[in-house]
């Protein structure tokens, strides 16, 4: 049961009418009168007891996206039902607007629309509806917390999908899908044309050019059909925060670009999420279906406070993939994680497998090293300026094991990582 401020006006009323006529019978037969209005409108009220709750809507949405959860409340009781409802869900799910009027006759059904506006990934699940019910003098109320389950998966975002048409028209270069055919590139033969100047003497087929006039070079297209070996990397460094971005959400990010693409040009594309353990996984999934069955795996994924196992990684890898691939790590470039735990396994996987290791740069570091307005500037500086050598030296190590790296900040990452896979893919690397 609720009061309402009906009933502390009521109340006021009767101290009133008790300063004007003290008394003891004054005094019962006020609160006898408040005490009776009170009774008889919580007995008027409609019964929140036997209200049905179903529930309707989306099921998913993307990371700063909107979408609508409905709840059906149908009132099957004999007297109508006057109120204010209440459908909670937790602060990250972004749920407007916090209460609704709803008026539900005898026997109907109303529906409430609930706004949701995500601010984190995962599963988002409506916590309870709080009904309140006001009898006809809006004295007292009826209430009562009912739960009404729901989830919502909150997918993750894909700002860089805005390159994706660039890179494909890259890519279709690449394919001999434009006219701009690559010339002396690739591992598969295409066609027979004449020479121009700019052609690498290699592609010359002399057997063809012997039988014609003139000098006639051979065409090559990519492969197709190659293995690319998506890793994400959900220790403790990638919980660390570029902006207000976690590093494990611009790893994503550039990741789902990546195998848009690269199933487009006909590749399988594998992911796996590991720190300790395995975190998720997909893997034979088609071409048309890859990109969904990434972004549902990576949905719940949550960095680990803990030091990824280099070791258990590579040995994950290795038990999975047997013939030669691309396999795409997407880290840290910190220097004691990738020195003590990486750096001496990278034999065992660049010995099968072409390595690339993509890492996110921090903006913020790049701005403090070009910093001078005071003493306090400069130091930031100075350590600002040690930290971007800890990663070029990082980088200069990776290199010597034959590993490519990528190393872009945030808005940059994503596009730089599909060019450096459209780069090898044109030199017929893969």
């Amino acid at each position: 049961m609720a009061l309402t401020g009906r009933t502390g006006l009521l109340a006021v009323l009767g101290a009133v009418v008790l300063v004007l006529v003290p008394s003891w019978w004054t005094l019962l037969a006020v609160d006898g009168a408040l005490v009776a209005l009170v009774v008889a409108d919580l007995v008027l009220a409609g019964n929140v007891r036997r209200l049905r709750l179903h529930r309707a809507g989306e099921t998913n949405v993307r990371l700063g996206e909107e979408t609508t959860v409905a709840l059906i409340v149908e009132n099957p009781g004999p007297r109508r039902l006057r109120g204010r409802l209440r459908d909670a869900w937790p602060p990250s799910a972004g749920a407007s607007p916090r209460t609704v009027a709803v008026t539900i006759p005898p026997g109907e059904r109303r529906r409430v629309e609930t706004r949701l506006v995500p601010t984190r990934r995962g599963d988002r699940s409506a916590v309870a509806v709080t009904v309140r019910s006001y009898g006809p003098l809006g004295l007292a109320a009826r209430q009562l917390n009912r739960r009404a389950p729901w989830t919502v998966r909150v997918l993750p975002a894909f700002p860089s999908r805005r390159h994706l048409p660039a890179k494909l028209a890259r890519l279709r270069e690449l394919t001999g899908q434009h006219v701009a055919l690559i010339r002396g590139q690739g591992t598969e033969f295409d066609s027979l044309r004449e020479y121009v100047d700019g052609d690498d003497v290699r592609s010359i087929d002399w057997r063809a050019t012997a039988r014609r006039s003139d000098v006639v070079v051979r065409t090559w297209r990519p492969e197709r059909d190659r293995r690319i070996y998506l890793v994400l990397d959900t220790g403790r460094t990638a919980a660390g925060r570029v902006g207000d971005i976690p590093r494990l959400d611009c790893s994503m990010d550039a990741a789902l670009l990546l195998g848009a693409l690269a199933s487009r040009a006909g590749d399988r594309v594998d992911l796996l999420a590991y720190d300790r353990r395995v975190r998720a996984r997909v893997e034979g999934a088609a071409r048309t279906e890859v990109l969904t069955a990434m972004v549902r795996a990576m949905a719940p994924l949550e960095p680990e406070l803990i030091e990824a196992d280099a070791a258990g990684m590579v040995s994950a890898l290795l038990s999975r993939v047997r013939q030669r691939c691309l396999v795409v790590l997407l880290t840290d470039l910190n220097a004691t994680a990738i020195e003590e735990g990486l750096l001496p396994l990278l034999p065992q996987l660049t010995a099968k497998h072409l390595v690339l290791v993509a890492a996110v740069s921090d903006p913020r570091v790049t701005e403090m090293a070009t910093a001078r307005g005071d003493a306090a500037a400069v130091y930031d500086a100075a350590a600002a300026e040690r930290a971007r050598a800890e990663r070029r030296r990082v980088t200069t190590e990776l290199r010597k094991y034959g590993v490519e790296v990528v190393d872009a900040p945030p808005d940059e990452i994503a596009p730089a990582l599909a060019d450096a896979y459209l780069s090898l893919k044109a030199a017929g690397r893969l």
